[in-house]
């Protein structure tokens, strides 16, 4: 994997091709508005794979949609009563975006500058589900134009290039990319309503919805893990555009327990077989009634490794604990925590304590 653009002072062939086993990080989202609070917890709270953080209760442009918007180059997007539209220039929404961005930004610079981590992580929508949630002008979604859908894409690509090659700059570290689609599924399916709330959008398909993924993972130039917290995950998918990781909630029953699918498992053993890496969301992402203990939650992810036939102590090299989904719904009391047991879990991993 090639090192992190705009670091003149790392060895690219000398670069670590993937982050440190025993590595946890988060979704994105916290709770809060203040981004230096944020930016310093995460920094302590996971040392091996910060990651940006997404404040999204300060509103319009903090949100995944607007934040990723704010990204784009040389399209822009305004709010409107039904949601996020392709706007004709950058105005008031687009230079908010991006300006709480930069103030991220700066925010997630300071925190690192004492710690220097090797990897640091940052978090955008992904082409479908972005495409899914703004507008044309027609009040239609992107989604229903393919010509549109290339033309976003084309953008976010560049976007991101140049916000990794900002954020590797400002680290100096290696900086990995996680794409959110939490609505590829629905995309997949055919199942988003239309405009008019009278039919569906037609359903996208798997080999389309597929290459787009991977073109933008390979041309990309940094790492990419893709997340998607639904309930039926296309792991197969996902799994087969090149990406680092796949995240995925590892609590779902679809996994785990009696009501695990064998042909869900199979597919996340196919993963690991073929040495990708899975994000596994194993605490919960909102406060607890009754507050987990770190056996409690490494479970679903031990009984993973036995159930498909892996030795629980690769899963320091097989997975990356994190919470279930983002944690902008949690207290920062819980929040904190949640962090705090991701960051053990990725240490039990890579020596599992032996009574567990």
């Amino acid at each position: 994997m090639p090192g992190p653009a705009g670091d003149d002072n790392q060895d690219e062939a000398a670069a670590p091709a993937r982050w440190a086993e025993g590595a946890a990080t988060g979704v994105g989202s916290l709770p809060g508005s203040d981004p230096r609070e944020a930016a310093s917890t995460v920094v302590g709270e996971l040392p091996l794979l910060p990651h940006l953080p997404e404040l999204p209760a300060r509103g319009v442009g903090a949100d995944m949609i607007g934040r990723t918007a704010g990204l784009l180059v040389d399209l822009a997007v305004e709010v409107v009563p039904t949601g996020y539209r392709v706007a004709a220039r950058p105005g008031r929404d687009h230079r908010r975006a991006v300006d709480l961005l930069r103030g991220d930004l700066d925010a997630f610079d300071e925190a690192c500058e004492p710690a220097r981590p090797g990897w640091v992580k940052v978090q955008a929508a992904g082409p479908w589900t972005l495409a899914a949630a703004v507008e044309l002008h027609s009040g239609h979604r992107v989604l229903t134009d393919p010509g549109a859908v290339r033309e976003f894409t084309a953008s976010l690509l560049e976007g991101l290039r140049a916000h990794a090659a900002e954020v590797a700059a400002r680290t100096g570290a290696q900086v990995l990319v996680q794409l959110d689609e939490p609505t590829l599924p629905a995309v997949l399916g055919g199942t988003l309503p239309t405009a008019s709330g009278y039919g569906t959008v037609p359903a996208v398909g798997r080999v389309e919805a597929q290459d787009a993924l991977r073109d933008l993972v390979s041309a990309l130039g940094v790492p990419v893990v893709v997340h998607c917290c639904a309930d039926r995950p296309p792991v197969r998918l996902l799994a087969g555009i090149g990406a680092a990781g796949v995240g995925i909630d590892a609590t779902l029953p679809v996994f785990r327990g009696e009501s695990a699918l064998p042909a869900a498992l199979d597919v996340l053993g196919e993963t690991w077989d073929a040495g990708t890496p899975l994000l596994l969301g194993l605490v919960p992402g909102r406060d607890p009634a009754t507050r987990p203990d770190l056996r409690a939650v490494a479970r679903p992810a031990f009984e993973l490794a036995d159930r498909l036939g892996f030795d629980r102590s690769r899963l320091g090299a097989l997975a990356v604990p994190t919470p279930t989904c983002g944690l902008a719904g949690a207290t920062p009391d819980w929040a904190r925590r949640a962090m705090a047991l991701v960051r053990d879990l990725g240490q039990a991993f890579v020596d599992p304590p032996e009574e567990w």
